[in-house]
Formats: C-alpha cells, structure tokens, sequence
C-alpha cells in the first residue's frame, strides 16, 4: 500500500478566493437592489383634455409640483384619452371641463402600474386643493360684492323716506362645489387585486426558462435533440404555468391559450440561447446564461415598476429582453387587448431563434459535428479516471505475479509447436 501527500489549497489562493466571492455577491446585490432603490417617476405620459387655458394653467401647476415626473399629452376629448389609455400610450389622463364649475375627472388605469395609479390620485387630490382655494379666494370679493349692494339699498331708501325692506337685500351667492372625480379606466381583477400575483410571476418564469436551458445542456447530447428537448419544455412549461397563474392564482387574464403561447415562447427565449451557448463555447454558456438573464435582463424587465421608473436608458434596454418582453407581454394580453403587441413578441420570437441558430452553428463548427460541451464532458469523464486511478492504492507484488502470468500465457500462446 503506498500512501500518496494530500495537496491543500494554499493560503493566499484560498484568501483570493473568498475575496472574489465576495465581489459577486456584491454584484448581485447591486444587480437586483439598484432598480428599487434608485427608481423614480420621470416623464411619465400622461394625457390632459380640455380648454387651452384651463390646459395651461394645469400644465402649469404640473411642472411647478411633479417636479418632471409627469409629462402631459394633449387630447381632443375623452374618449381620446381612454382609447390611449386602453393601447398603453399614457397611463393616465386628466380631463377638465369647459365651464370653471365643471368639475374635473382624472381617469387612472391601476392595471398598468398601481403605483401611476397612486400617483395620479395624489395629483388629484393637488387639483382638488387648488380648486378650493380658488373658491376661498373668490369668496371675499363676492361677499364684499353683497354687503355693497345692501349697503346703497339701505341709502336708496332713505333717501326716499320708505322704511328699509330686510328682504329686498341681496341673498348671499351660492358657493359652487367643485369635486375631482377619479375614474380607474382599466382597473385589475378581483383575484389579483393589488397585481402582485403578475408581478410575482416573472422571477419564476426567468428562472424556469434558466433551469431548463441548465439542465437540458448537461443531460442531453447533441445539438438538435436539445433544441428539440427545449421546445418540447417550453410548451410543456407554458401550459403549467399558465394553468397555475390563470386558472388557480388568478394573475393572469384574457385568453389561456394565449397566455400559455406566450409563456412558452418565453421561456424558449430564455432557454434556447443557454442551449447554444453551450453548444458554442462549452459549459462557460451557462455562467454567460445567467449573468445576461438572471443579472441584467431581470432586474431591468420593469415588471414591478413602469419603464419610466428606471433609470434612462436602462428601462428601454430592458424591453429588449427575454424577461422585459414576456413582462410587457404577458400584462397586455391580460389587460390591455387593443394594445400593439407585436414589439414583445417579435423579441421573443428572435431570442429562441438566435439560441436555435448558435446550436446549429456549435454542431456544426467543429469537424464530424463534435461540440465544445460534448469534448468538455469527456475531458472531465477521462480527468477524473485518471484522478481516480491516480488515488487508487497500488500493489505491487500483486501487479507484478499478474504481470509474469500474462507474459507466461503470451509466451505460451506464441510459442511455436513442436
């Protein structure tokens, strides 16, 4: 038995180490916190109906109090600014009337964003305030208008000699009430009423997509049967989810059968490339994978916060990608149907085509249709034979006498007959 010296990681490799790590999750912790944090309504489209003069001076306080969060969108009439508001052009709208004592309606759309919805009921709540002290600041002129009045009525009639009629004054003016009303356009549905069920849902669907490329490239060999493998996942996935999202929490809405076309290709647009990385550049197309959907794509999909929310141009990146795009999807088809939908699934669409396209060109670079992952994979498998055997114990007498039969049995074999 010959015993063999145990290697230890050095001290300076293995502080180095720590040190790295660390450094990750620092970048993770940016990656998935710096969204939150740093989110804050910029130009948020907001549509405004009304007089020109009534417009301005609305536009007016605007600019003064939201301080650039809000940017107004002028519209002839109201049912303008719903049709906008139903094809997610603005996110709201803002209709006065034509006469001063009209009162004024903010139309909000909480299926879009609950928190542009808060917002425009705090900026009607702003209307509401100005609007009565509109009316307390004309109060003391029209009052001043009345004791006048009362006061050359008394003169007039004693001038006269006729005694003074208390009910010939002048009544007091009658102060208009005027009151904002808010009206939710698109509001969401009774079982998700906060949108937390859709919101909630993205992370597990970037992360399904994720574990199902990880998993198809380490278990199956050969390009074309893991594209095969990951269409076959992803319309499987999206007929599960969906069925779990519409028909048991109630997230999602509209059509099931649309909901669940759009989940697939989803995740196919999330899988497929992982696929092809691998296929192109080895096992590294899964650290590559993560990084550009777990760490960029997600934290930027603006699934929980509207696109304006995110720091420019980061917000419109985002639409770009898998998670943004299946997002913005999967909402539209929920909620907003007369929304153009062709932008989220185009992009989808050509995320699987381009994991699709690497597969073919990984099985195909290399001579006889070898692949990286396929060369890793049996690299590793000899590594850790030879490591193996390399640990295994050795006897040497045992080795020898088996090595003197062979040669005796060769010898033998090979000797010729007398």
């Amino acid at each position: 038995m010959s015993s063999h010296p145990t290697h230890r990681t050095p001290i300076g490799r293995a502080v180095g180490i720590g040190a790295v790590l660390s450094l990750v999750v620092g970048v993770i912790l940016l990656a998935f916190a710096w969204p939150s944090v740093t989110a804050e309504p910029k130009d948020l489209p907001v549509g405004i109906v009304g007089p020109d003069a009534s417009v301005t001076q609305v536009e007016d306080r605007v600019a003064d109090e939201a301080e650039g969060a809000v940017a107004l969108e002028r519209y002839d009439d109201r049912d303008a600014a719903v049709a906008a508001i139903q094809e997610r052009e603005v996110y709201g709208a803002i209709v006065l009337g034509d006469a001063p004592t009209d009162a004024p309606e903010v139309l909000t759309a909480t299926a879009a964003s609950p928190a542009v919805a808060q917002l425009l009921n705090g900026l009607a709540a702003q209307l509401q305030a100005g609007i009565d002290e509109q009316v307390q600041a004309a109060l003391p002129a029209q009052l001043q208008q009345v004791v006048q009045a009362a006061v050359q009525a008394a003169m007039q009639a004693a001038a006269s000699g006729q005694p003074v009629d208390g009910s010939a004054a002048p009544s007091l003016p009658e102060i208009p009430q005027v009151a904002v009303t808010v009206t939710d356009v698109v509001p969401l549905a009774d079982s998700d009423p906060r949108g937390t069920g859709l919101a909630a849902a993205m992370f597990p669907l970037v992360l399904g997509g994720m574990l199902g490329g990880i998993a198809i490239s380490l278990t199956v060999i050969g390009a074309m049967r893991r594209v095969v493998a990951v269409v076959a996942y992803s319309v499987a996935g999206g007929l599960v989810l969906a069925g779990i999202l519409q028909g048991w929490f109630g997230a999602l809405q509209g059509d099931y059968w649309l909901n669940a076309s759009a989940i697939a290709l989803a995740m196919a647009a999330i899988a497929a490339p992982i696929t092809g990385l691998v296929a192109l550049i080895g096992r590294a197309g899964i650290a590559v994978g993560a990084v550009l959907f777990v760490l960029v794509g997600n934290p930027i999909s603006a699934a929980t916060v509207p696109v304006e929310f995110l720091v420019a141009p980061w917000g419109a990146i985002g639409q770009w990608m898998p998670p943004g795009a299946a997002g913005t999807l999967l909402r539209d088809l929920s909620y907003f149907p007369d929304a153009p939908m062709a932008f989220p699934w185009l992009v989808l669409a050509t995320w699987a085509a381009v994991g699709i396209l690497l597969s073919l060109i990984g099985h195909f670079r290399t001579a006889g249709g070898a692949e990286p992952d396929d060369e890793a994979a049996h690299a590793d498998e000899e590594l850790a034979a030879a490591e193996a055997r390399a640990a295994a114990p050795i006897d040497a007498p045992a080795a020898a006498h088996g090595e003197g039969e062979t040669g005796v049995s060769a010898g033998r074999d090979t000797a010729p007959v007398g």
